[in-house]
């Protein structure tokens, strides 16, 4: 019989590239976890990584082990949950800026259809989001990032625009930018952009909520660079700038979903779930 907490290393070691970064997400140590690796060497009868300069990286042999591995412990979880009667916890990561409302109904129409599966989600900025999965901390996460920066069950493209209040005019000597805090990728999109174009620009209002990045807008303190698909469904008191009105070009960003390893059917589901959402919103965005 395989041992489940040796499988449980030898998937952290090659999710995490390292045995160090492995340590810290199962909570033992470096030389405990090169110890259970061993152990399941002995058991399997061959080496499953190869440490090189580019960190680890799994053997023919530990490429065959790992997709058993993985729905080892997918089972594992789901059974122990069954028969102790407790609830399977699935943690859900989403950023606050794309349809939030929305969304939250999704996911509270799955919460009622799996009376067995706790939710526990988290919302907040992209980066934070991305922080909190590559920690282990989540099992689904929706973010923002650079286009084609890792893998990722799906992706939609990010079209980012400038926006303002409806009925605010600005002074384009110095450009007042309403931005989220440092490590938003619509932020460094446009510093890069007006520094580019080699536009004088400050951060007239910095702010990790999206209703303070409204109330700022409207209020006529400032631009900011938002998609348009967190625009879809909440422009009222919104305009978007063109380049014809001396605003430069940004480059696309992508919405990726990424699911952990091992994924039991909850977290499955409820990926799909907001992949469907995901999808319906990008057509919808293109249509309007």
């Amino acid at each position: 019989m395989l041992d489940m907490d040796l499988l449980k290393a030898f998937v952290s070691v090659v999710d995490a590239g390292g045995f160090t970064r492995a340590g810290e997400r199962v909570h033992r140590t470096q030389s405990t976890v090169s110890q259970q690796i061993r152990r399941l060497e002995d058991q399997i009868g061959h080496q499953l990584l190869v440490r090189d300069a580019r960190g680890v990286t799994p053997t023919a042999e530990g490429e065959r082990l790992l997709g058993y591995a993985r729905r080892i412990l997918a089972l594992g979880a789901e059974a122990q949950a069954a028969l102790s009667g407790a609830a399977l916890v699935v943690r859900l990561g989403i950023p606050h800026d794309f349809a939030l409302v929305a969304l939250t109904q999704v996911i509270a129409d799955f919460a009622r259809a799996r009376p067995g599966v706790r939710l526990a989600v988290e919302c907040g900025l992209g980066c934070d989001i991305a922080a909190a999965f590559a920690r282990g901390d989540l099992d689904i996460a929706l973010v923002k990032r650079e286009p084609a920066s890792g893998p990722a069950l799906a992706v939609w493209p990010e079209r980012l625009v400038w926006v303002t209040g409806r009925d605010v005019t600005m002074d384009l000597d110095t450009v007042p930018l309403v931005a989220f805090r440092q490590g938003c990728v619509y932020r460094n999109r446009a510093v890069h952009a007006l520094e580019k174009a080699g536009r004088a620009w400050r951060i007239a209002y910095e702010c990790p909520s999206l209703i303070g990045i409204d109330a700022a807008l409207a209020g006529g303190l400032g631009v900011a660079v938002l998609s348009t698909l967190s625009l879809y469904r909440r422009q009222s008191n919104l305009r978007v700038l063109s380049e014809a009105e001396l605003w430069p070009p940004i480059p696309p960003t992508e919405l990726a979903l990424r699911v952990a390893d091992p994924a039991c059917a909850a977290i499955r589901d409820l990926a799909a779930l907001v992949t469907g959402f995901c999808d319906r919103e990008a057509i919808c965005t293109a249509a309007a």
